[in-house]
């Protein structure tokens, strides 16, 4: 099946430079499923949320549709506890009723959803758990808000529309499973310049940008950014909004 395929391109950087989820989230996940779960997590990129959900679970099967982003994914080195497949969102080789968490990080919004959510349906045991999650623009560090302001404008008019959909937290989605509680998080980094800079490059904008206008909008305001930062080597804390939504199915 087609998807949009906004990451291949750009897989290295979204590896090497995309922030860490906070422990506070995996814990909330584990409060919800037990720890022998099998857990299905679709959309996996470079396997950002993977290793925090490898350490509370028995085995995390983690796929995409992006073959040269699972080429990317720490679990290559080998790791017991988790599987590779590349694979859409929207049909998985895993059986019927046989997962007991379904997570999905910062990927929700590219599904065709109406068939993952009957995908969840089908693979989720009773009992089992939707999670999906999704964190927002970041807050700049303290000084860095006009530099950063330049390239945020140069970029805008070049997210893809699904982007509209993390902005406003999922609302709205026709979820298939009733709702449980789920806690207000921050997803948290500390940085320095370079690394910032890589995290700016990963961005779909900014990938879409540089395409649509042979220009590489984090050069172009890399002098700009790295004036007001100061020492490159100096770590700055920059910070997400991260929105977690859980949804159970029905014992």
């Amino acid at each position: 099946m087609a998807f949009k395929d906004h990451f291949s391109g750009i897989a290295d950087a979204y590896a090497a430079a995309r922030p860490e989820y906070p422990d506070t989230l995996f814990d909330a996940l584990a409060a919800e499923a037990p720890p022998e779960s099998l857990v299905w997590e679709p959309g996996a990129g470079s396997g950002q949320a993977t290793r925090g959900l490898a350490a509370r679970f028995t085995h995390v099967h983690a796929t995409d549709p992006s073959a040269a982003q699972l080429a990317q994914h720490w679990a290559h080195a080998g790791a017991a506890d988790v599987s590779l497949a590349v694979e859409p969102a929207e049909s998985t080789a895993l059986g019927d009723h046989s997962v007991q968490l379904v997570a999905v990080a910062q990927a929700l919004h590219w599904f065709d959803r109406p068939r993952f959510f009957a995908e969840c349906e089908r693979v989720l045991a009773p009992g089992g758990v939707l999670a999906a999650w999704g964190y927002q623009d970041f807050d700049p560090p303290a000084g860095l808000e006009a530099a950063v302001a330049g390239f945020r404008v140069r970029i805008a008019p070049h997210w893809p529309a699904e982007r509209a959909l993390v902005d406003a937290r999922y609302a709205g989605f026709e979820w298939p499973f009733p709702a449980i509680d789920a806690p207000s998080l921050w997803l948290e980094s500390r940085w320095p310049l370079p690394h910032f800079l890589r995290y700016l490059a990963s961005l779909s904008a900014t990938a879409r940008c540089a395409e649509a206008t042979g220009e590489d909008p984090v050069a172009r305001h890399a002098p700009a950014i790295a004036a007001a930062w100061g020492d490159p080597e100096a770590v700055k804390p920059i910070r997400w909004p991260l929105f977690l939504h859980l949804r159970r199915r029905p014992a």
